[in-house]
């Protein structure tokens, strides 16, 4: 059968999370782009809704529990390093209770939040798509 992502596209999620116009970026432990900061997310199981997939991929990797999330947009992540290929639908949350941590440590061993002027680097590409829809009100 193979391995999304992996063997073909894979379908994945990220979100984004805003407190006071800071984003909350972790850094990853593995491949795609083990290393750079990123916002939460993962893949899509089968039969799970896309919307759905978002909040519990965020909630299993910071410990927070998402509020309502809205679409921000898409990106299409090909990496020849990590010979990985993924297909992304991007959320955004600001209503979320809870302060995060490190839930999964074997995947992420950091976090933070962040202004637009003090983000980390190196930045995963899913990071910097998200990143460039965002409007100077919600992240200035």
């Amino acid at each position: 059968m193979g391995s999304p992502g992996i063997d073909f596209p894979g379908l994945g999620v990220g979100l984004v999370i805003l407190r006071d116009r800071k984003i909350l970026l972790y850094k990853r432990v593995k491949p795609p782009e083990a290393g750079h900061w990123s916002i939460v997310g993962g893949k899509v199981d089968h039969m799970e809704p896309a919307e759905e997939a978002a909040r519990r991929e965020a909630e299993e990797e910071s410990g927070l529990t998402i509020g309502p999330i809205t679409l921000l947009s898409h990106t299409e992540v090909i990496s020849a390093t990590d010979r990985q290929h993924w297909i992304s639908l991007l959320y955004i949350a600001d209503d979320f209770a809870g302060n995060p941590s490190l839930t999964e440590p074997d995947k992420l061993s950091d976090f933070g939040w962040f202004t637009r002027s003090d983000l980390p680097q190196p930045l995963s590409a899913f990071a910097q798509a998200a990143i460039s829809h965002l409007t100077p009100e919600q992240f200035p």
